[in-house]
């Protein structure tokens, strides 16, 4: 499976994912030039990791309306950006590891 973690990845849920066995991009800014380069057309994932990029949540479902959206951030999401995502957690509540081992389902 494709995934692309956006954003600062302190919490290296990138890492966690790629250890599950599936291809990572990483994107530190979620423009859409970026998200078309790590190969947001064919993936199956968008992890979140820092709110103050909400808005490439947007792109991103524009981009590939079939995308699931995990955003993996201690902050509040806005409320125009939640109604997208599929799943919210809080890296101090789940670990990577944790997030990770249940993308697949």
């Amino acid at each position: 499976m494709h995934v692309i973690v956006a954003g600062v990845d302190r919490q290296e849920i990138g890492q966690a994912i790629e250890s599950e066995g599936h291809d990572i991009a990483f994107v530190d800014i979620a423009n859409r030039p970026a998200l078309e380069e790590a190969g947001i057309h064919d993936a199956a994932v968008f992890v979140l990791t820092e709110v103050e990029q909400a808005t490439s949540i947007s792109v991103a479902k524009d981009l590939n309306p079939d995308l699931k959206v995990v955003v993996y951030a201690s902050q509040s999401l806005p409320d125009f950006a939640r109604r997208q995502a599929d799943l919210v957690v809080d890296p101090d509540l789940i670990d990577a590891e944790t997030v990770a081992e249940e993308l697949d389902s």
